[in-house]
């Protein structure tokens, strides 16, 4: 994973101003969703991904340094991440938590965990 959780890796493929809006997710071991909303804010980039019926429609916001690549012919972003890390994130609620500091600090230190040296 990238040096900031909050920032794409250079090897992900990311492009600035490519809107991501629908790309299926991908964890290490399967599909976990589709992008609902992201930013490429420096230094605050996520997705805002939608889980439908996998974790009972739960939202989550993934920190742009776990996509490990993004595949634009395909429609995909694959993440760093199992999907039972993805399921055990820390509770979000998307009208309250998207720029909150405070979440983005407890996701970091969640996701920190897997992080890959």
């Amino acid at each position: 994973m990238s040096e900031s959780l909050w920032g794409y890796q250079s090897a992900s493929g990311h492009t600035a101003g490519i809107d991501l809006s629908g790309y299926t997710v991908e964890a290490t071991d399967g599909s976990i969703g589709k992008v609902d909303k992201h930013s490429d804010e420096a230094g605050s980039a996520y997705l805002l991904v939608d889980t439908g019926v996998w974790i009972f429609g739960k939202d989550v916001l993934l920190p742009a340094g776990t996509v490990r690549r993004i595949d634009t012919e395909d429609r995909k972003v694959y993440v760093d991440l199992t999907k039972e890390q993805v399921k055990d994130s820390p509770a979000f609620d998307r009208h309250r938590q998207t720029e909150d500091p405070g979440y983005h600090a407890q996701i970091s230190a969640y996701y920190m965990a897997f992080r890959i040296m």
